[in-house]
């Protein structure tokens, strides 16, 4: 046993290869989530803070902030900016975090990075999976002159490690029940936790709706002198019919706006995206109109809402609480049109899976239970035990490749599948429908 003067021996030299460099990350999971700033602050420290040479736009919420981020992406990179963009989790490959230029990071430069960062890891203050990679992140945009960088929070805010950066301006998308272990039992106190990426004089653009979520948020604003920025009463977007919508911003107005992602509920995401622009050009940033249309027109974001396959469709969502399956089931009544729906269901162990189930299976003429190759995901038996009423046809088979084939079996002309239930579940899906056949590692 080490006595409190001992040190434990540096980690052992560089990685050769991505692959064993990956399975050191990956280990890193065994740590678990960890809140608190202080871990990843002095990690930082050891590598000469490498976050405080960039500008940053901070997003949290629940739901959204991955095609608000990605939105952002892509006006910015066709404004000419090397805008960088960290995201998490990855759907297939370890890459997807990082982007840069709306471009994955190269496979030497991630094994370059595993090694500079594992390189100041202190052996006796190990990092979380999370932390390390953050850190990754910060070094990497920094060497490569981003600016600016999107910054999505893990889990959270005011704990997440992304959290040591006074950005131009934070985002919080929305806010619903979710990560309740960690963030807490009402909305209130999951908006209190997302608040935390508030900093002061910092401009704040929300679409929180309901009041006692919004509360803590203003609160926030308002104790940190930023200016708060609401959907709905500072700026708005108005459906114009066939795809089409108008946003009425702060300043600007544009009529007859398209997104490349589907669903009404990614007009609400524009227009926080919009807003956003809107401060950044107040910054002095330079963005035409003619950026942001294409933005939106261009812009992709694997995963939500996204047609992967045709004869028969088969669209992947990330629906894994029971807010972003309400957004899919309003998509499903309003948006897709379909003979008949067809689910494969997989959903994480400690999601609200009957709030999921609630909300998708009446839809359904068809369901299959099956999960991820994941240790976190929830037997099939078990979201058929917890559902309460089944469409005529129900299935339960453990191999997710296998449900899916088994679908596209059922599947007559105009029929639909949808593979939504987690994150986890469809980037799985996505690997085996785009015949990628790389491992998917977690």
């Amino acid at each position: 046993m080490k006595t409190k003067q001992e040190k434990s021996p540096p980690l052992a030299g560089e990685f050769q290869t991505l692959a064993a460099a990956l399975d050191w990350v990956y280990d890193l999971q065994k740590f678990g989530i960890k809140f608190g700033l202080s871990s990843t602050a002095r990690l930082m420290a050891r590598l000469d803070n490498p976050q405080e040479r960039c500008r940053f736009i901070h997003v949290a919420g629940t739901n959204g902030k991955g095609s608000v981020a990605a939105m952002l992406s892509k006006i910015l990179t066709l404004a000419g900016y090397p805008v960088g963009l960290y995201s998490s989790p990855h759907l297939v490959h370890f890459h997807e975090r990082f982007r840069l230029r709306d471009e994955d990071i190269d496979d030497a430069t991630v094994l370059a990075l595993i090694n500079q960062v594992r390189a100041v890891v202190d052996p006796d203050e190990l990092p979380t999976f999370f932390e390390f990679v953050t850190a990754m992140a910060f070094l990497y945009y920094a060497q490569q002159q981003a600016d600016p960088v999107i910054l999505e929070t893990g889990m959270g805010g005011r704990l997440d490690a992304t959290n040591i950066v006074h950005p131009l301006l934070s985002v919080i998308t929305n806010i619903a029940l979710d990560h309740r272990e960690y963030l807490g039992n009402s909305l209130a106190a999951i908006a209190a936790e997302k608040a935390g990426i508030i900093k002061p004089g910092v401009p704040v653009v929300t679409a929180v709706r309901q009041h006692t979520a919004f509360i803590p948020i203003r609160a926030a604003a308002e104790a940190l002198h930023s200016p708060l920025y609401l959907y709905n009463r500072d700026f708005q977007v108005r459906g114009q019919g066939r795809g089409r919508f108008r946003y009425e911003g702060l300043h600007a107005r544009l009529s007859g706006l398209r997104t490349n992602l589907l669903g009404r509920h990614q007009y609400q995401n524009a227009a926080v995206a919009l807003a956003t622009i809107e401060l950044l050009q107040q910054q002095g940033l330079e963005i035409s109109e003619a950026d942001l249309r294409q933005g939106l027109e261009q812009v992709r974001w694997p995963g939500r809402l996204e047609l992967v396959a045709t004869e028969p469709r088969v669209i992947l969502d990330g629906a894994h609480n029971p807010a972003a399956a309400a957004t899919l089931a309003q998509a499903l009544r309003q948006v897709l049109t379909y003979h008949r729906l067809i689910l494969v269901l997989g959903i994480m162990a400690d999601k609200d899976i009957r709030g999921i189930l609630r909300r998708l299976l009446p839809l359904a003429d068809v369901v299959i239970f099956s999960r991820p190759r994941y240790d976190r995901a929830a037997p099939p038996e078990h979201l058929q035990s917890l559902a309460e009423d089944l469409p005529p046809q129900t299935l339960v088979i453990d191999d997710l490749e296998a449900a899916i084939q088994t679908a596209k079996t059922l599947a007559q002309q105009d029929d639909l599948i949808v593979v939504t239930g987690s994150l986890f579940t469809i980037g799985e899906a996505r690997d085996y429908l785009t015949s990628s056949r790389q491992p998917c590692q977690r």
